[in-house]
C-alpha cells in the first residue's frame, strides 16, 4: 500500500472485535458493532500527536472508510482521534 493522507489526516486500520462474549456466546456478524479502536498505518505531513503503528481510539462516527489493497480502512481528521492507548 502506498497512500499518505494530506494534512492533520490519519489512516487507520480497525481492530477486530470479539466474536464471542465472556460467557461464551458467539455474536453473529450483523449483531457486531464496528470496533471504535486501530491501529494507524499512516499519518499527513501535519500529524505530531501520533506515528505509525500507535494503538488509537476514535469517535464511533468517524472517519470515511476506504478499500485499498483489498483491505478496509479509515481516514480521521486528527480531532477525531480520541487517545492514543498505551
Amino acid at each position: 500500500m502506498n497512500f499518505k493522507p494530506l494534512g492533520e489526516r490519519v489512516l487507520v486500520e480497525r481492530l477486530e472485535e470479539n466474536t464471542t462474549t465472556a460467557s461464551g456466546i458467539i455474536i453473529p456478524d450483523n449483531a457486531k458493532e464496528k470496533p471504535l479502536e486501530g491501529i494507524v498505518k499512516a499519518i499527513g505531513t501535519e500529524v505530531k500527536e501520533v506515528s505509525v503503528n500507535d494503538k488509537v481510539v476514535f469517535g464511533k462516527y468517524s472517519g470515511t472508510e476506504v478499500k485499498l489493497d483489498s483491505k478496509e480502512y479509515l481516514i480521521l481528521k486528527l480531532e477525531d482521534v480520541l487517545g492514543v492507548i498505551a
